[in-house]
């Protein structure tokens, strides 16, 4: 009897890279081991405390929840038993008093002998809400603990109020290494039948700051673009120097003279398209690896520091390419200096 394929409906042929592989049980988890081992634990063990995660983006918090939810809930009950609330839509107090304390009141019907009969609210990135809709926050937690369970995500800790901190158990997660990264995104390269050429990879474990969630939007955009995945590519769709232009860079800043640099850099950005941001980001990774005397090494990374700062609050591309062009001719003068003594 003959095979028939057949085709996949257009919601799944279309749907992000990152919600089509994301893992839908806690085993299909890439990292955090020991987190994944004590979740599992609390999930078996129906002993579930609020929760608490917190860490860089594309680290796998909201997976590992959805995950749990998933094991916890069959597909019948999610809809009545979890509620997902990205807490950056709406950051004030109402979303506390109009959403989770009316679903944490109501009880489902759809009760099921083979799952749990808590409630589970998921609020993504709650560092985004006020202090007082944290502190609104707190007393539901507290007065609903009987029949829900709160996940709070965030990136940032500090964000978060003392109060819910020590009334939920917390977990962070670390950004992923190349070793986590590297076998996903070989498989979703071998699942979408892509030509990726050992350079390309490489460039997309560089820009991803352990980050899977940016390593499979940038792969799905340069798949796009190009038949063939390689290292140019990759570094022209995300608009960042390629580690060749930085290394061109770096040689103009060591040798040319003040006016010569600030030409070469200006013509090197505006045909490009780089913005200087960028390029000071390139520049400090590169910088790390050159043998530079100690006290160079802090005068240059702190001159980069207060260029990128200027820059944050607005500052010309124009002139702050001046400053650091002026924090090179300093750096060099330094290392002349030394070799003197």
């Amino acid at each position: 009897m003959m095979e028939v394929d057949v085709p996949l409906p257009p919601a799944v042929i279309n749907l992000p890279w990152v919600e089509k592989y994301r893992p839908e049980s806690l085993s299909d988890m890439i990292s955090h081991e020991e987190i994944i081992k004590t979740l599992t634990r609390f999930v078996k063990s129906d002993k579930l405390p609020h929760l608490l995660f917190y860490g860089p983006p594309g680290t796998g918090k909201t997976s590992a929840i959805l995950a749990v939810v998933n094991t916890m809930y069959s597909d019948k009950q999610r809809k009545s038993m979890v509620l997902e609330l990205n807490a950056s839509d709406d950051r004030g107090i109402g979303i506390v008093r109009d959403e989770i304390i009316t679903f944490a009141q109501t009880k489902s019907l759809q009760r099921d002998k083979e799952t749990t009969d808590l409630k589970f609210v998921i609020l993504d990135e709650a560092d985004a809400m006020t202090k007082d809709a944290q502190n609104a926050l707190r007393r539901v937690i507290e007065k609903y603990t009987s029949n829900v369970r709160f996940c709070i995500i965030c990136n940032y800790l500090s964000s978060i109020i003392p109060a819910i901190q020590s009334r939920c158990t917390r977990f962070r997660f670390a950004p992923l290494s190349t070793d986590h990264i590297l076998p996903k995104l070989n498989y979703v390269i071998t699942e979408e039948k892509l030509k990726v050429t050992e350079d390309g990879k490489e460039a997309l474990l560089k820009l991803s700051g352990g980050d899977m969630r940016r390593v499979l939007n940038v792969l799905q955009s340069v798949a796009m673009a190009s038949s063939v995945i390689d290292e140019t590519s990759v570094y022209e769709c995300v608009g960042q120097p390629t580690p060749k232009h930085i290394e061109k860079i770096l040689q103009i800043l060591m040798n040319d003279s003040f006016a010569s640099c600030c030409r070469k850099l200006q013509k090197e950005c505006g045909e490009e398209g780089y913005a200087l941001v960028d390029v000071l980001s390139r520049l400090h990774d590169v910088i790390f690896q050159l043998d530079l005397p100690s006290e160079v090494m802090v005068c240059l990374i702190s001159a980069l520091a207060d260029t990128e700062q200027r820059l944050a609050v607005g500052a010309s591309d124009r002139i702050q390419i001046g400053g650091l062009v002026g924090a090179f001719m300093r750096a060099r003068r330094m290392i002349k200096e030394i070799a003197k003594r």
